[in-house]
């Protein structure tokens, strides 16, 4: 069991550095806005789940385990609620992506505002 959870943990740790990488190279804020999602998303819900199986199989602590799985399900409901609610506030703010958009809809809102 100690080697799925260090498997999980690493695939944390590969998609943190991939969405590092990504905030670096990707060319507007919307596309590294993308990136830090994936980080937060993925990077931190392969350590949760890490987490529940290390404190089910080795702590036998049921009670961390509950606890850390009612944490990645409020943080898989509010991270991309957040990132959504970020990229739509830097819409507002005049913040536009680096090529033509082909679909804007975004805009299509802001006109009715």
């Amino acid at each position: 069991m100690r080697i799925a959870i260090d498997i999980l943990i690493g695939i944390s740790v590969f998609f943190a550095f991939a969405g590092t990488v990504g905030l670096l190279r990707m060319p507007d804020a919307f596309s590294r806005m993308q990136s830090s999602t994936n980080i937060a998303t993925m990077g931190v819900l392969g350590v949760i789940i890490g987490g529940v199986l290390y404190a089910i199989f080795i702590l036998h602590d049921s009670a961390m385990a509950i606890k850390l799985a009612a944490m990645g399900v409020f943080y898989i409901i509010t991270n991309p609620i957040a990132g959504h609610a970020i990229a739509k506030g830097a819409y507002k703010h005049g913040v536009r992506p680096k090529d033509p958009m082909c679909v804007d809809k975004y805009g299509e809102d802001l006109v009715d505002e």
